[in-house]
Parts: structure tokens; C-alpha cells; sequence
């Protein structure tokens, strides 16, 4: 799923509009603000929130609110999906969303346009964005198949710390998910709480389906069973 490609470029454009959940005009991004997109201080010091948790739901929240104003077609997925359905709010790494290939070009002006530092990674299915000090992954290629509109067509509009945007369907969350495992990555302990916490909203036949006879999935099936998970 990961070929290596171009080294990672950086890009910044001065003068941005900053980032508001206000609607209205923007403004100027300041030199203040705009270090706080990417978690320092003016003087280059940390400022984010304590608690790691609540500065991935603002980055979340804050690029949101930019895709949904730009009238992006996207939905959000990975660890803050699944805390906008109801699961765990331990969040991991970083903040996910979806858009289709097509898609991801005018996604990554759109969020250089807000003031947020983005960049190509040598994985070819994702751009990267820096918000609030967090990492924000733009996806566009799930467990080695483009997002599709259909996909997106089906995610639902949820609430994510009072800002109301599309989040990936649980079905097509925990196929993505499950999809994923291979022999080099195969954390079951990760996602079995995912599966618990979603089991009654996911269509399991469609996601047993969609898995093909892959192994590892149905190795994961089997664990689901035998807990009585499904």
C-alpha cells in the first residue's frame, strides 16, 4: 500500500486567510496565528492544548469547517470517525479524512489557501497537513482502492465537538480498517475495540464480503465470533 516516492516538499504561502468556524469574511492570518496552526507560540514555544485528545478534535474541527466552506466532497475516517460514532475518544496519531483522487489537488490549495502547512509524503495515497501541531492525513486510496464517490455518498453528517460534518459510514470504516491487515500489519488489539463499540450500526455480511477470503480479515472475523462480538 506504500511506495516510495519524492521526498517530501513544504509549502507555505505568507498572508493567508486564517482559519474562523465564524462564518464571514477572513482575515489576515497574524504571525501568532499562524504559528498556532502549526502548535508553537510566537516565540516558537508549544501552545497546545494539554490534553492531546482535544488538540486532534480541534485540528478535526478547524479542517472541517474549511472543507465543508470550500464545498469539498470529503468525509472524515480513522480514530475521530470513530469517536463521532460513539467509540472510544482515545484518539491515535492523527486526524483522517477521505476524498476521491480527483479530489486531493484542489483539497491541498484549499487548506494552503487557510494558512496550514502542506506537504507530499512518499506515500502515494495521502497528502499531509499540519494543524495545531497535529498531523492531518488526506486520504485517497483505502486499503488499495480510491475513495470513491459512493463511499462518500453514504457517510453520514455528524457532530464532532458541536462542528457538523461528514464522517465515514461505520461499515465502510470497519471495512477500511480490516481491509488494511496484511502480514506486516496486523494489530487485531487496535480495532477490536472499534468492532465492539460499532458492532450494532455495521452491515457485517457487506464488510465479510467486501474482505473477499483475504486472511487476515478472516482471521479477524473468526476472533469477532468467538467473542460473540458479531
Amino acid at each position: 500500500m506504500t511506495e516510495n516516492g519524492e521526498d517530501a516538499t513544504l509549502v507555505r504561502r505568507p498572508g493567508t486567510p486564517d482559519l474562523r468556524l465564524a462564518t464571514g469574511a477572513p482575515g489576515q492570518v497574524s504571525p501568532a496565528a499562524a504559528a498556532r496552526y502549526d502548535g508553537r507560540s510566537e516565540e516558537g514555544e508549544p501552545d497546545l492544548p494539554r490534553d492531546r485528545n482535544q488538540a486532534i478534535l480541534e485540528a478535526a474541527k478547524q479542517v472541517g469547517a474549511v472543507l465543508k466552506r470550500a464545498g469539498h466532497h470529503f468525509a472524515l475516517a480513522g480514530s475521530v470517525a470513530v469517536h463521532a460514532h460513539g467509540g472510544s475518544g482515545n484518539l491515535q496519531h492523527d486526524v483522517d479524512f477521505c476524498v476521491r483522487p480527483e479530489d486531493a489537488e484542489p483539497v491541498a490549495a484549499t487548506l494552503r489557501e487557510a494558512g496550514l502547512t502542506v506537504y507530499t509524503p512518499p506515500e502515494d495515497w495521502l497528502i499531509k497537513a499540519t494543524c495545531f501541531g497535529q498531523d492531518v492525513d488526506i486520504i485517497f486510496e483505502l486499503a488499495h482502492r480510491p475513495v470513491s464517490l459512493e463511499m462518500l455518498d453514504r457517510a453520514e453528517e455528524l457532530s464532532v465537538e458541536s462542528v457538523r460534518m461528514p464522517v465515514l459510514a461505520p461499515t465502510d470504516l470497519l471495512w477500511s480498517l480490516m481491509a488494511a491487515f496484511s502480514e506486516h500489519h496486523c494489530d487485531f488489539g487496535a480495532v477490536l475495540p472499534i468492532a465492539r463499540a460499532l458492532r450494532e450500526k455495521v452491515d457485517w455480511e457487506r464488510v465479510r464480503h467486501d474482505c473477499g477470503d483475504e486472511p487476515m480479515p478472516a482471521a479477524f472475523f473468526f476472533l469477532l465470533e468467538r467473542l460473540n462480538v458479531i
